[in-house]
């Protein structure tokens, strides 16, 4: 196989949402795009250092009847004559470039920044400001919530699970909660599907980031903002994501009369503390 067997390997895979078990077969797959189409689901399972039943559901996964279909599949690429092939991105170069299209498609959302604008006037109002985000989401909830906190009076993260979440949401609403901001990601845990519905059922409006105004999390939801999540590696890449979030912090602050005191009030506060390494 040539480097454009390679890149249309790849091409096979985008579009599906893989396992980070698939994902490491489909990886191996491309790096040795050679020698893939002669291999048995055995001999695949070992370079990829995976079982041979995974193999199988890979296969599967990407709509064939099974591992023989998938390999009589990769037996029709050939090399294209016509002048050398050209060179194509490791691994590492796609799934930056695939986060950076996946930028691109923010940035075109973006466009129309109303409802942006106007998650910042429900996120700025409500006081306190739960901030949910569990499991993958978690670290985009605390990234979030931790500058939040700078200009926003009580941001409450809820990032934990189980029982104890409905009651963390009831604590908040009778505080004076009147919205929630959810960052919701794959694979998306029944959890934040719940908590989203029991919020609505207690008079909370859900502001919610989520990678596909398809997700999961959807109709639970008053205002959904999509971001792209990369799945080019084993596990997702959330740059997106983690921007969108950035963006809402501005929006938030815009309707914040107090943000720019709050902020100098932190910097002075800090400066006096010696609280950073200059």
């Amino acid at each position: 196989m040539s480097d454009s067997a390679a890149a249309r390997l790849q091409q096979l895979f985008e579009g599906h949402r893989l396992t980070p078990t698939q994902r490491r077969i489909a990886h191996s797959m491309v790096r040795r795009a050679a020698e893939v189409p002669f291999l048995s689901s055995v001999e695949l399972a070992e370079v990829a250092g995976v079982s041979q039943p995974s193999v199988t559901r890979f296969a599967v996964a990407l709509g064939f009847d099974g591992y023989p279909a998938l390999r009589r599949h990769l037996r029709e690429f050939a090399p294209r004559g016509g002048g050398p092939a050209e060179a194509v991105p490791n691994e590492y170069q796609q799934a930056v470039h695939a986060e950076i299209e996946n930028l691109r498609r923010l940035a075109d959302f973006l466009a129309d920044p109303e409802p942006v604008e106007r998650a910042g006037r429900l996120l700025a109002a409500s006081r306190p400001l739960p901030v949910l985000g569990l499991r993958a989401a978690a670290a985009q909830a605390r990234g979030f919530a931790y500058f939040a906190a700078k200009v926003h009076p009580d941001v409450r993260v809820l990032d934990e699970g189980g029982t104890l979440l409905a009651d963390r949401v009831d604590a908040a609403r009778r505080a004076g909660a009147d919205a929630l901001l959810c960052f919701a990601l794959p694979r998306h845990p029944k959890e934040v599907v719940e908590a989203l519905e029991y919020a609505r059922s207690a008079g909370l409006t859900v502001v919610t980031v989520a990678d596909s105004a398809f997700a999961p999390v959807a109709g639970h939801s008053d205002l959904l903002l999509p971001a792209a999540v990369g799945t080019g590696l084993s596990f997702d890449t959330v740059c997106a994501p983690m921007l969108l979030g950035r963006v809402l912090l501005e929006a938030m602050c815009d309707e914040l009369p107090d943000a720019q005191a709050r902020l100098e009030e932190f910097d002075a506060r800090a400066a006096a503390r010696g609280l950073f390494a200059e």
